[in-house]
């Protein structure tokens, strides 16, 4: 009996345990498949969901998160927030060693923090750490955060391969994305860019496993072909992001379809630095001029659920409340003669060909409904890689997109919706309201007073409508019947 540990999507740990007959693959090394490939290997600045699902096994951060969305430990053993909540004190696990047998400390946490908080780096996620005033390391075991106020969402927000703990001697010999020198469970033998990946099982791991030798990632862009794979008993396990393709694995007999809940969202990106999406009622009439169950029935097959910005299960709000959520043309066509805009306009769209498959779909039916009102939806399909750079460059009138989810509203939203988050550029709109909600909720305690905070922060956010949120779905996953989820 084999087991595996492995992570998905919102770093919920699953284990697997592979029971492999004689004609399994390989002996002891899973081979899985997914269709999109890393798009680089420096945990700090990654931003696509196929990069967290290689870098998530090679890196750890201090604490993730289990399937219920709770902080558990992971390179930390324990942490305490001081009365006043001005500081945050780590305990880090003893004997722990990065993949090039060098130890990890207290200083290469300060140093990966560092390097995060340092604007040149361009980390996707530093806008969560702002608070952070300085790092002190008392000893190799113990670092403490000193903040500049209290920051109630800090802890969940370095529950993200985004704040990895990377080596001090790599920050400082600048190989951090040259080479992958994690503390994970595995470590990274070889990566052929949009071929093929393989990790050797990490000997010297402190967790428990893993227990195959390795993992064969083979990259098969067409879905199809990776069903077709499963079937013929070449791959023992895929990541299915199609529903499409995975549901033609229901009831199926010799193949387990597995769904799993998500909080990430598929979502409308409006550039409001563009014209005439600067206006107010333009945003607000692609918002009421488009059905977003029409979008999933379309796109995804009815395999989601409609959503507004907080897909938290604790902070979601009616759909009813928010503004214009059921489709209303005469509206959308009323606020487009407000803009001046009752002609229309041509309205360009970016859409990754790969990742989410179903973004050319969504991108579809949206062009289809916008005709309505007399917007020209243009669209363009862009490999991964190049809809990455062109995204984080906030090159575009208008991007499908799916965008992750996190455990907590502020880490979800800071770097986007605050004046000076770290992708403010890329969300295209910022204002006083936004800000100051957001500066309330990261530092407000009492659960129901939170609530309510980002209650009227969603509300405000739909209003002013510079994305428009359209649904959540499952992830997928599949396997042959000698792997079994524990």
């Amino acid at each position: 009996m084999l087991k595996i540990r492995f992570t998905l999507g919102l770093c919920l740990l699953l284990l697997l345990t592979v029971v492999a007959p004689a004609s399994a693959q390989d002996g002891n090394v899973l081979v899985m498949a997914r269709a999109a490939d890393a798009t680089g290997l420096d945990p700090h600045t990654q931003t696509a969901f196929a990069s967290f699902r290689l870098l998530e096994l090679i890196y750890e951060p201090l604490v993730t998160l289990d399937a219920d969305l709770n902080v558990v430990p992971a390179l930390a053993e324990s942490w305490e927030f001081s009365e006043d909540a001005m500081t945050l004190t780590f305990h880090l696990r003893e004997g722990v060693t990065f993949h090039d047998g060098s130890e990890m400390d207290a200083e290469d946490v300060r140093a990966s923090f560092e390097r995060i908080l340092n604007e040149e780096t361009g980390a996707a996620a530093r806008a969560n750490y702002l608070s952070i005033e300085s790092i002190d390391t008392p000893d190799p075991l113990t670092v403490v955060f000193n903040l500049s106020e209290p920051d109630v969402p800090l802890l969940s927000s370095m529950a993200t391969t985004n704040a990895a703990i990377v080596s001090a001697d790599d920050i400082e010999n600048g190989t951090v994305g040259t080479q992958a020198n994690g503390t994970g469970p595995f470590v990274l033998e070889s990566w052929t860019p949009e071929e093929q990946t393989i990790l050797r099982a990490n000997e010297n791991w402190w967790g428990e496993g893993p227990f195959v030798d390795g993992i064969e990632i083979r990259i098969i862009p067409d879905e199809t072909s990776i069903l077709a794979a499963l079937r013929a008993g070449t791959i023992d396990f895929a990541l299915l992001n199609d529903p499409l393709v995975a549901t033609l694995l229901i009831d199926d007999e010799n193949i387990i379809l597995n769904r799993a809940p998500a909080i990430a969202y598929h979502v409308l990106q409006l550039n409001a630095q563009r014209e005439p999406l600067n206006i107010l009622e333009v945003r607000q009439a692609i918002s009421c001029a488009i059905d977003r169950q029409e979008v999933v029935d379309t796109a995804a097959l009815g395999e989601g659920e409609v959503t507004g910005p907080l897909t938290i299960p604790a902070y979601q709000l009616p759909l009813e409340e928010f503004f214009c959520y059921e489709k209303d043309l005469d509206l959308a066509r009323e606020l487009m003669a407000q803009a001046g805009m009752e002609d229309g306009f041509t309205l360009k769209v970016i859409a990754a060909s790969d990742e989410p498959p179903t973004a050319l779909a969504e991108a579809q039916s949206i062009q289809a409904q916008l005709a309505d009102i007399n917007i020209n939806v243009e669209i363009e399909s862009l490999e991964l890689s190049v809809y990455v750079d062109r995204w984080l460059a906030a090159d575009f009138d208008a991007a499908v997109a799916l965008n992750g989810g996190r455990p907590d509203p502020y880490t979800m939203y800071v770097r986007y919706w605050t004046s000076d988050g770290n992708l403010n550029k890329v969300a295209g709109y910022s204002d006083e309201k936004l800000d100051e909600l957001m500066a309330r909720g990261r530092v407000e305690t009492d659960p129901e007073a939170r609530f309510e905070i980002f209650a009227e922060f969603q509300r405000h956010l739909v209003e002013m409508a510079p994305w428009v949120w359209l649904y959540v779905s499952p992830e997928y996953t599949a396997q042959q019947p000698y792997v079994c989820l524990l």
